[in-house]
């Protein structure tokens, strides 16, 4: 588990590491920025915050940088997210400041396209944080879970650890802690690039088209990409 207990922000170091795919290549992506929350809660609007932070920067088929931070918004973590995550209150005290956090997030990320798991929670907890130092989100989120639904149907749900399992994916020792389920959705997402490359002649799958994916109807999953072969020029 590459995430610390201690409290300490910044750039983990980084070593490259290849992600698990099945196929000899793997269709073209671009150079993302995959990010996981963990928090206090459901909903930053009920005045649930940020704990920790991590975010892997996927590019050319390599895990090839690192961030990860707990992060001390002043609040206390409730019993059952203690048990779930194994973050207490007690850590967060040596914390550095969440604000100190979502800027050097905010440093780190840039303009690149993000992917979450479940993004519209992860994209909640994120601008709601950066709104709090006077910064706000410019690019869009794809959302791994979303895909995962259209692409793999058949899984027997698509949580982010029963996918992996399903999938045969690396899976972390631990799941909700911030970084290792941030490694392990570069996994899920670089497997569904290469299938959705194979499966439909794509030698470059951007995140605008997946983005679109994500919304369409399974019925017409296979229009959506005629079109898109078009427009995008893929």
């Amino acid at each position: 588990m590459l995430s610390s207990d201690s409290g300490s922000a910044g750039f983990l170091a980084c070593h490259e590491v290849e992600i698990d795919n099945p196929g000899d290549t793997i269709s073209v992506m671009e150079k993302i920025a995959i990010i996981d929350f963990e928090t206090t809660g459901m909903s930053p609007d009920m005045g649930d915050r940020a704990t920790e932070v991590a975010v892997v920067i996927v590019a050319g088929g390599e895990i090839v940088d690192r961030y990860q931070s707990l992060m001390n918004a002043g609040v206390r973590i409730p019993p059952f997210i203690e048990a779930l995550t194994g973050i207490s209150t007690a850590m967060l005290k040596s914390a550095p400041p969440a604000g100190e956090v979502m800027a050097e997030l905010a440093e780190f990320v840039g303009d690149l396209p993000l992917v979450a798991h479940n993004a519209s929670f992860d994209s909640r907890f994120l601008d709601a944080e950066w709104a709090r130092i006077k910064r706000r989100r410019r690019q869009e989120f794809a959302c791994s879970m979303l895909l995962a639904r259209r692409i793999y149907p058949l899984a027997p749900n698509h949580k982010l650890g029963s996918l992996v399992e399903h999938l045969g994916l690396p899976s972390a020792e631990r799941h909700h802690r911030a970084l290792a389920d941030a490694e392990m959705t570069a996994h899920l997402w670089s497997r569904m690039v290469a299938d959705l490359g194979e499966q439909y002649g794509l030698d470059v799958v951007p995140h605008e088209f997946l983005r679109g994916l994500q919304k369409t109807p399974k019925a017409q999953i296979a229009r959506y990409v005629a079109r898109a072969k078009l427009k995008l020029d893929l």
